[in-house]
């Protein structure tokens, strides 16, 4: 393969990849009897690797063998199995820059980027390690004498977790890091175009479970298509599952968990907004909005989508946005200095222009970008939009870097245009004004999980926890009390007397 004979692709080999690689790891070994996909760089659509695709027969023998182990994991103690978690965080900063370098080659997003998409990991491994010996359960008086009422948390058994090409290892680290110190074992299905991160995320896993002599089975991992998704969605040994990806196909993962009884947390598309008030700080608002709407080249579902200008800073802000738009610098996300990287796949591409086709059709002005860039890659230009926020285009989500930009007069109709859409993952506001930021955050404020204030609606942090409301899907991963969705709660009530009063004040003969 053509990346591997590159000099500066040589920390492939560091981590264990070669020309073709089997993408299968179950039962503790590395496989694969599925179809052949190579993986290319959306910087140049050339291969970088080939890997073998996991079939239906590894899923079933992987998955045997992933629920057997669960037997063995959730009776390690808690604090322990935070140990083990500890020295993934370890071994996962040993190879940082390595890993962060293949995530911005496969994936395409900037080498900065990359590696924090690593290192928000070792955070989540971090985090994990303390709240290894924090999975506390509760005390609660009981209105009988001589009975104890507590409540116990164990572990659910297997945890699948499904992941999108946009943060191909950073979401996996908010529900593994959380499942294994709450006792499960962890199912991967990493996404189909970018199976280089999967397998080198699951190699370093997979070597401190070697390394402690645990069953490899603990940590399960497969490359594949829909279709090892469906099973994960369809295996009633699995009473949760993670999803990842769009709100159609998240739809039907729900469906198809929910008519087995299984619980989901699901993250799906966002469609956010940024509000700038007449008295915002401008300067900290336009590089706010450079940034949300421009990282990751608007393939983060906290994108910001929508930008919201009061009427009387509409015009000022816009100039000094285009300004800096002109300022990015698009190129090769591995080169120093470049903000925007390609689009993750040449489809990526056709729908961002079949997008800006639709835009321009519903009466959207472009004052800047709208083309894609002549090259051998996935490569467009930022885009601003001026449109009306009535025009059906602005409720979808389009996965590029198309900002949408309306004015408004009034703090309310600001929230009536940024809760009108069907999706509620992150939104932002920009203001001095005590009052409009507690309204703001308020009962009658911005309807999103994530609701922030004088920030980006994007670059959450791992210690809250992560998710949207409505179209969005309701999950919430990595911190806070998210951990409590990767265990069963029991309410235990002890009779220590001998006499058996009922509750109610029952009697029963």
């Amino acid at each position: 393969m053509g990346s591997f004979a590159r000099r500066e692709h040589q920390f492939l080999a560091e981590l264990g990849l070669a020309p073709r690689n089997p993408g299968s790891f179950a039962c503790g070994a590395w496989g694969g009897s599925g179809p052949v996909v190579a993986s290319t760089n959306p910087t140049n659509n050339q291969v970088i690797a080939e890997v073998v695709e996991a079939s239906a027969r590894d899923y079933k023998e992987g998955m045997r063998a992933c629920y057997d182990a669960a037997k063995t994991w959730m009776a390690i103690p808690a604090p322990k199995r935070g140990e083990i978690v500890r020295q993934i965080g370890d071994a996962l900063r040993a190879k940082l820059h390595h890993l962060g370098r293949l995530v911005s080659l496969e994936m395409g997003k900037i080498l900065p980027e990359g590696i924090g998409e690593v290192q928000e990991i070792i955070d989540m491994c971090d985090y994990a390690v303390g709240l290894s010996r924090q999975l506390n359960g509760s005390i609660i008086p009981s209105e009988r004498p001589n009975h104890m009422m507590m409540e116990v948390w164990n572990p659910l058994g297997v945890v699948g977790v499904i992941t999108a090409f946009n943060f191909p290892c950073a979401v996996l680290g908010w529900n593994a890091c959380i499942a294994l110190v709450c006792g499960n074992c962890v199912v991967w299905k990493g996404a189909p175009t970018t199976p280089l991160i999967t397998i080198a995320m699951t190699k370093i896993l997979a070597g401190v479970l070697e390394k402690n002599n645990l069953p490899g089975a603990i940590f399960t991992a497969f490359c594949g298509g829909a279709d090892i998704g469906q099973a994960i969605a369809l295996d009633t040994r699995i009473p949760l599952v993670s999803f990842t990806g769009s709100t159609k196909v998240g739809l039907m993962v729900q469906q198809h968990v929910n008519a087995r009884f299984g619980k989901c947390l699901l993250e799906l598309s966002g469609n956010n907004a940024i509000i700038v008030m007449d008295d915002a700080d401008i300067q900290l608002a336009v590089r706010s909005v450079l940034f949300a709407a421009v990282g990751t080249a608007g393939q983060r579902c906290t994108t910001c989508r929508r930008l919201l200008l009061h009427e009387s800073i509409y015009q000022t802000f816009l100039a000094q946005l285009v300004e800096v738009y002109k300022q990015v610098r698009l190129g090769d996300p591995l080169e120093t200095g470049t903000l925007l990287g390609p689009l993750h796949t040449s489809a990526s591409r056709e729908a961002f222009l079949k997008g800006i086709q639709t835009i321009r059709s519903q009466g959207g002005k472009i004052l800047y970008g709208g083309s894609a860039i002549e090259s051998e890659g996935n490569f467009v230009q930022p885009t601003i939009v001026e449109i009306s926020s009535s025009a059906p285009v602005v409720r979808e989500e389009l996965f590029g870097p198309v900002l949408y930009v309306m004015k408004f007069q009034t703090l309310k109709e600001a929230i009536e245009i940024n809760n009108s859409v069907s999706q509620g993952l992150s939104s932002s506001i920009f203001t001095r004004r005590p009052d409009i930021i507690f309204k703001w955050i308020g009962p009658h404020g911005s309807d999103c999980g994530i609701v922030n204030v004088n920030i980006p609606t994007n670059g959450a942090e791992i210690g809250g926890a992560f998710g949207g409301e409505k179209a969005t899907g309701g999950g919430r991963e990595a911190g806070s009390d998210s951990w409590k969705q990767y265990m069963r709660r029991t309410t235990c009530t002890i009779n220590y007397g001998s006499e058996l009063p009922l509750a109610q004040g029952i009697n029963f003969g």
